[in-house]
């Protein structure tokens, strides 16, 4: 049996960094982690080709090569995914679809043959079978959780790690909160199933032989979801493993705000080697959080629990939400001060959307105000249901917060804050690679010479040589990012 596996494209966002990957000459961020995964799921004795349609194009001799297609995506790739679904069945390739865009929405999916959903580690085997008698049925799907100490090492002899800035792996699936908006615990439920200390580390294991060095991101949607076992078993492994082989990766990762309540914890990860992690803020409208069940993040100060994760030596990249009910119209001007006031460099801004299933969708559906499905993009200006305020004002409001957050004067203070509280310990190998050298070079003339930001990027340049010459790479990293982040806003704003 020949398989080919596919990752649909994803769109130019904020998250794609698609103008920070030109500087290291890069072409994605990381891996399609899942079809990996599923590929090592998949007979042994059969071939198995990958294509990575953010590395290359698809070609009709991929395609017309497999007996079957096999197509992995999130809903940011919609669009993509029913081109290549379409041109299967022109092709009259049979094809097998599956991952979180299919999960709540197969049914908007018409010319797919075999639908294998839910988690691959139950339904993939029932399909297999089925298969191999003859007998294979359009849709499998179960209400079951997966047992994830039985998920098999990703097959990363299928792609060539030099194209991505990152590597990553998976340590847990599901989440003990339930935020109103997000799919998490529709799609993984809300006990956090982990793997073991002895997976983990022989993850590691074939990451470090494989030849990767750099960055690895644990894929979690909460990390520390079981803060008990990370402590005592997956974070010690961690550091006698980084010890061992002298810190050839750093890690990043997703967690909640509560990580600041954890000094135990937050010495651990900067141990392990965790350097960056993603939480989400959502608002500092007390009453917006408490709308969408955001339990985490209330009754607190959100800009002290910030400053203590950093001052851990941990970034913090934030994620913020405007549309909810409770949005006051002075939302704007709060978000957009409490980010300048943070010093979270990475802030990721978008428009509240109701994914299919959750909370909010159904809260949502029961007053006729869900238009469509969400897009799953944070930068087309789209929501899939009618927001209470104008919509208009909304948009005005959004396009204003991307406007002040990313021009370059409040960008590189923001950076600038940040470094100041910044206190790393890692530990981390530097080996400057060609691919450093050519970042930084690029840098100096498109930010520093051509770029509208280039007096801010040389009043970074010699702070942090002079002040602090160690984070001098972090703050370059910084300046790239910004660019990146302009760019997409600048692009977007444009368009409405």
């Amino acid at each position: 049996m020949k398989i080919l596996l596919v990752y649909p494209r994803c769109p130019e966002t904020f998250w794609s960094f698609k103008y920070a990957l030109r500087f290291v000459s890069k072409k994605a961020g990381g891996p399609p982690l899942g079809l990996l995964t599923v590929a090592s799921i998949l007979p042994s004795h059969w071939e198995k080709r990958l294509i990575d349609m953010n590395i290359c194009p698809l070609a009709d001799n991929d395609i017309q090569w497999a007996d079957y297609v096999f197509i992995g995506a999130m809903s940011i790739q919609y669009e993509s995914t029913k081109a290549v679904l379409s041109r299967c069945k022109s092709l009259n390739i049979k094809t097998v679809a599956g991952g979180p865009l299919f999960s709540t929405r197969y049914a908007e999916f018409t010319n797919v043959d075999h639908f294998v959903l839910n988690e691959a580690e139950i339904t993939l085997p029932q399909f297999l079978d089925d298969l191999a008698k003859g007998e294979a049925k359009p849709l499998y799907r179960t209400d079951e959780w997966a047992d994830i100490a039985l998920t098999p090492i990703p097959s990363w002899n299928l792609i060539n790690s030099r194209h991505y800035a990152s590597m990553c792996l998976q340590y847990s699936r599901g989440c003990p909160h339930d935020c109103s908006f997000c799919d998490i615990t529709v799609l993984y439920g809300r006990s956090p199933r982990t793997k073991s200390k002895e997976q983990i580390i022989a993850e590691l294991d074939s990451l470090y032989i494989s030849g990767w060095r750099g960055p690895v991101f644990f894929v979690d949607d909460n990390f520390i979801g079981n803060k008990a076992k990370i402590k005592q078993t997956i974070l010690p492994a961690i550091i006698d493993w980084m010890e061992a082989h002298k810190h050839p990766f750093v890690f990043n990762t997703e967690c909640t705000i509560t990580l600041a309540d954890d000094e135990e914890l937050m010495n651990l990860m900067a141990r392990a080697g965790f350097i960056t992690v993603f939480v989400g803020i959502e608002s500092p409208n007390e009453e917006s959080l408490a709308e969408c069940g955001k339990h985490t993040n209330t009754n607190r100060d959100l800009l002290v629990s910030i400053r203590k994760i950093q001052n851990h030596g941990i970034e913090i990249q934030g994620g913020f939400i405007v549309g909810f009910d409770s949005d006051p119209i002075s939302i704007f001007d709060k978000v957009t001060n409490f980010i300048q006031a943070s010093g979270i460099a990475t802030a990721m801004v978008g428009l509240l959307n109701a994914p299919n299933g959750t909370k909010l969708y159904n809260a949502l559906k029961k007053e006729d105000r869900i238009i469509n499905s969400m897009s799953g993009d944070n930068t087309d200006w789209s929501m899939n249901f009618k927001p209470k305020m104008n919509y208009g004002v909304l948009l005005k409001g959004y396009a204003d917060i991307l406007s002040r957050i990313y021009a370059p004067k409040h960008y590189y203070a923001r950076v600038q804050n940040f470094l100041t509280e910044y206190k790393p310990i890692q530990k981390q190998s530097h080996l400057i690679t060609r691919y450093d050298i050519s970042a930084f070079l690029k840098s100096i003339f498109v930010l520093g010479v051509v770029g509208k930001e280039r007096y801010h990027y040389w009043k970074l340049f010699f702070w942090s040589i002079f002040r602090h010459p160690k984070l001098f790479p972090q703050a370059i990293t910084f300046a790239i990012y910004g660019f990146h982040f302009r760019k997409v806003m600048e692009h977007y704003v444009s368009l409405i």
